[in-house]
């Protein structure tokens, strides 16, 4: 094994070309993979951790049709389930990702960001990306003028399938192309085949998911992925919004 992370420059960061010292390709893949590490959960999500997950918003008397449990015991399973997969990363074990399913403003969202912020203050490496996003971004990089953008479609694709956990929130009701639907899978496929956890979350239910993602995406993800469900009668924005003007 190299005692070096990078055989071309051997750790220095800059190579010779001719007379002239260039920066190493090397550099360019670890500023885009550190601008994510460090700016890709959004400022207002930083607050979502376990401890601020308040279960009071979920119904003890509403049951799931499917499971026969209360959406209380639905939430308090995946919440269990979070705390489980952050305690599991930290040990270095192959962790099985995570499918959070559920309405828009059910938590799903909270509770990804829960697993996000854990970790990111033991210092692991997490990217958080929202899937429009995402796309978006691949997109530009057909699109924008040349210099416009310091990444290429290649830079994206590779940090997403490699970081040693990624966070794919808003897989939802979309209209995916022929084009995202394979982006898409080549990311799932590729942390799938390499052990690569994965959390994901989506309003679109198991029994849609293969019409929106097609058959080989929707298989890799359950099969990389265990679901839990989340349901409300509110949206929860919507409540907590309540409870601060009721103040």
């Amino acid at each position: 094994m190299s005692e070096y992370i990078c055989n071309i420059c051997k750790d220095r960061g800059v190579i010779i070309q001719g007379n002239t010292a260039v920066p190493c390709s090397c550099q360019k893949k670890k500023a885009i993979y550190n601008c994510f590490k460090n700016s890709r959960l959004p400022n207002a999500l930083t607050d979502n951790t376990f401890n601020n997950f308040n279960l009071k918003y979920y119904s003890k008397e509403k049951h799931d049709n499917i499971k026969n449990v209360s959406y209380l015991q639905l939430a308090e399973y995946a919440y269990q389930a979070s705390q489980n997969f952050v305690h599991k990363f930290l040990n270095n074990e192959e962790v099985e990702g995570i499918l959070f399913t559920g309405q828009i403003g059910s938590g799903k969202t909270f509770l990804a960001c829960c697993i996000a912020n854990y970790l990111l203050n033991k210092e692991k490496t997490v990217l958080f990306m929202v899937v429009p996003d995402l796309l978006d971004m691949l997109r530009a990089t057909y699109t924008s003028q040349k210099g416009d953008i310091t990444y290429t479609e290649q830079d994206l694709l590779c940090t997403a399938r490699g970081v040693p956990l990624l966070i794919l929130d808003d897989l939802g009701v979309h209209n995916y192309t022929e084009w995202t639907k394979n982006k898409i899978y080549s990311i799932i496929n590729y942390r799938l085949n390499n052990n690569l956890p994965t959390i994901i979350t989506t309003n679109i239910s198991l029994e849609d998911l293969e019409e929106y993602l097609g058959e080989r995406t929707t298989s890799r993800i359950l099969q990389m992925c265990k679901p839990y469900r989340l349901l409300v009668d509110i949206d929860i924005r919507f409540l907590k919004r309540k409870d601060i003007l009721s103040k």
